[in-house]
């Protein structure tokens, strides 16, 4: 287990509008508001369509992680994360999960990490700011190689 006490800013609602890249709208608004770090409790909206982490085979390995994706469309969606900062690459690491209702197919259901997505009427966003200090952003993403390569979130630049 890991934990950090946070100290939280600016609150925010985003609302992204018909067409738009989710990820994208996203990412662009933090970096014109300076966001490093910060968390999504929950958002709500529709996609017209969604990639998603997933697979239609059976898994080699069901312990490690999936790197392959589906797309789906035409979907409401449900879903919250958080905004850290990639260290190594130095941009925003949004790390996004969805629970998503595909409209034409009785509402069944989709649940994943969200690759990408374009927005169909709307998404609301609630966004959160997480304040850093003079050393850098409060919440940080890394890869770790012993564990997959998988990125994972950390507290602070050096941790």
């Amino acid at each position: 287990m890991r934990f950090a006490q946070i100290r939280t800013g600016r609150q925010f609602l985003l609302a992204l509008d018909h067409g738009e890249d989710f990820l994208d709208g996203l990412t662009r608004f933090c970096e014109n508001q300076g966001i490093r770090s910060g968390y999504i409790p929950i958002f709500v909206g529709g996609f017209q369509s969604a990639r998603l982490v997933g697979s239609c085979e059976p898994l080699a390995d069901p312990e490690a992680p999936l790197w392959e994706e589906i797309t789906v469309e035409t979907l409401e969606a449900l879903g919250g994360g958080t905004l850290a900062w990639n260290l190594d690459k130095d941009c925003l690491a949004p790390h996004i999960h969805v629970a998503t209702g595909i409209k034409g197919a009785g509402a069944e259901g989709r649940v994943s990490h969200l690759l990408g997505a374009t927005v169909q009427f709307i998404s609301e966003i609630p966004i959160i700011e997480v304040l850093g200090d003079t050393e850098g952003p409060a919440l940080t993403r890394r890869r770790n190689p012993s564990l997959y390569d998988v990125p994972l979130l950390g507290f602070g630049p050096g941790i």
